[in-house]
C-alpha cells in the first residue's frame, strides 16, 4: 500500500459550523491524535536492511487552511472532479522520508460561511475504513465526547514473516520497479478521474434485470461489462473487489484490514449477461479467493524492500457502504456530500462506490442514492461516458 494515497473531502453548511473556530478544530484534533499517534510519525529505513518503518516520533500532521470565493452549493453542482482535489492539500511521501507526513488535514471556508474537510492520507497507515473512523471520532472530540480507549495499533517486528495459504503469486497485486525514496507510482498512461451520481430508478432498473444480489454487485456487474466494452480485446477477465472485513469492526483500529478477493472470468465479458456476471462476483467461492494473506506474503520475500501495488493492477472496485461516511457531525449536523478517492491508480483502474445521504427515497426515484467515482486511463473515460449514456446513466 505504499504508492497508494486516499482523499476524503467532506461539505459541511455554515449552520453546522455555526461557533466553531479552527483553534477548536486544532483542539480537538491535539486530543484525537494521543490516540492516533501513528499518524504523527515518520518514514525512516532500517540501517540493517533497508526495509522502512514508521518512527512514532509525534512529529505530527500538517494542518491547511483554504479559502473559496464561491458557496458549498455552487462548489457541489460542479462535474468537475479536478476541483476537488483544490480542497486536499496533498504530497506524496519522499523523497526526504523523515520530513513527509503521513496525514494532511485542509479546512476551507466557503463565501457562505459553510467549510469542507480534506483528508489526504497515506495508505500504509490504513483504508478507507479506517479513515472514516478517525474522522469520525475527530467529530466526536468536537462534540467534546470523551474517547479514553487507545487504538489496537499493533506494530509489528521486522522479523515477523507471514506464510502463505497456497504457493501461488497473489492475482491482485503487482509488482513495480523499485521507486526508492520517492513513493509516486509510474503509470504507462495519464490517468483520468471522474464520478456520476446513480439515482433510486437507476438501481431499481438494474437489479430488475440482474436480479437479486445487491446494489455493490449489480453496479460492479455492469461497469466490469461497460469497461471490458470499451477496451477492444484487452476486456479485464480479472478484477479486484474490496469490502470491508465484518471481523475487523473496532473503530479505533488502524490497519489495512479490508477483505481483498480476486474474481477470474473464464468468458467474454462484454459480451456476457448482467446476472451472469453479477453472480460470479456475489456468489461464486469457487473463483473468490481474500488474497490478503497472500498479498502479505509475496511482500514479505524480500524483506519489504520489494514495491507493489494493489490498486490498478486489475481492475479494482471498492465497496464502501459499510464505511460510515456519515456518521461525522458538527453541531449534530451530518456533512452535505462525502467524497473519497485514491491518488496513485495503476493503469487498470479503480472504482470506488458509496452512498450518498438521502431522505425517503421510495418518494423520489429521481433522488441519487449512490456515487461511482472512477480512475481510468485518460483514453478510456470518454468511450465509457459514451458507454454509460447508451445506459442511460449519464
Amino acid at each position: 500500500m505504499k504508492l497508494h494515497y486516499l482523499k476524503a473531502v467532506y461539505f459541511f453548511s455554515s449552520h453546522a459550523v455555526e461557533g466553531l473556530t479552527v483553534m477548536n478544530m486544532k483542539e480537538a484534533m491535539f486530543y484525537l491524535l494521543n490516540d492516533y499517534y501513528i499518524t504523527c510519525g515518520r518514514i525512516k529505513r532500517s540501517e540493517s536492511s533497508g526495509r522502512p518503518y514508521i518512527k512514532c516520533n509525534d512529529c505530527g500532521i500538517r494542518f491547511v487552511e483554504g479559502v473559496c470565493d464561491e458557496t458549498v452549493d455552487e462548489w457541489l453542482e460542479t462535474d468537475d472532479d479536478s476541483k476537488r482535489n483544490l480542497l486536499v492539500y496533498h504530497r506524496a511521501i519522499g523523497p526526504e522520508l523523515p520530513f513527509s507526513p503521513l496525514v494532511y488535514l485542509q479546512v476551507t471556508l466557503f463565501k457562505c460561511g459553510g467549510i469542507s474537510l480534506g483528508l489526504s492520507w497515506a495508505h500504509i497507515l490504513g483504508d478507507a475504513f479506517s479513515v472514516s473512523n478517525f474522522i469520525n471520532n475527530w467529530g466526536q472530540h468536537m462534540a467534546k465526547v470523551n474517547v479514553n480507549s487507545s487504538p489496537a495499533l499493533a506494530p509489528r517486528s521486522l522479523t515477523n514473516t507471514a506464510k502463505p495459504e497456497a504457493p501461488s503469486e497473489p492475482l491482485s497485486a503487482k509488482q513495480v520497479n523499485h521507486v526508492g525514496d520517492l513513493w509516486v507510482l509510474a503509470n504507462n498512461c495519464k490517468m483520468e478521474t471522474f464520478s456520476f451520481n446513480l439515482t433510486t430508478k437507476h438501481l431499481s432498473n438494474l437489479q430488475a434485470k440482474i436480479g437479486s444480489v445487491s446494489a455493490f454487485d449489480s453496479i460492479c456487474a455492469l461497469l466490469w461489462r461497460a469497461i471490458a466494452k470499451v477496451r477492444e480485446g484487452f476486456e479485464p477477465q480479472i478484477i479486484t473487489v474490496c469490502r470491508k472485513d465484518p471481523c475487523h469492526d473496532d473503530s479505533n483500529v488502524l490497519g489495512n484490514n479490508q477483505i481483498i478477493r480476486s474474481i477470474k472470468a473464464s468468458f467474454l465479458v462484454g459480451e456476457s449477461d448482467l446476472n451472469k456476471l453479477a453472480t460470479l462476483i456475489a456468489n461464486d467461492q469457487d473463483q473468490v479467493c481474500d488474497e490478503r494473506n497472500k498479498i502479505e506474503a509475496a511482500v514479505e520475500k524480500d524483506n519489504g524492500c520489494t514495491d507493489y501495488i494493489m490498486y490498478g493492477s486489475n481492475l479494482t472496485f471498492v465497496n464502501l457502504e459499510n464505511a460510515g461516511l456519515y456518521e461525522l457531525e458538527l453541531n449534530g449536523e451530518k456533512p452535505k456530500l462525502a467524497y473519497y478517492s485514491i491518488q496513485c491508480v495503476g493503469d487498470e483502474g479503480a472504482v470506488l462506490i458509496f452512498p450518498l445521504p438521502h431522505g425517503s427515497a421510495a418518494e423520489n426515484e429521481g433522488e441519487p442514492r449512490y456515487l461511482v467515482n472512477l480512475t481510468l486511463p485518460e483514453g478510456q473515460v470518454f468511450k465509457l461516458k459514451a458507454e454509460l449514456k447508451r445506459a442511460a446513466l449519464l
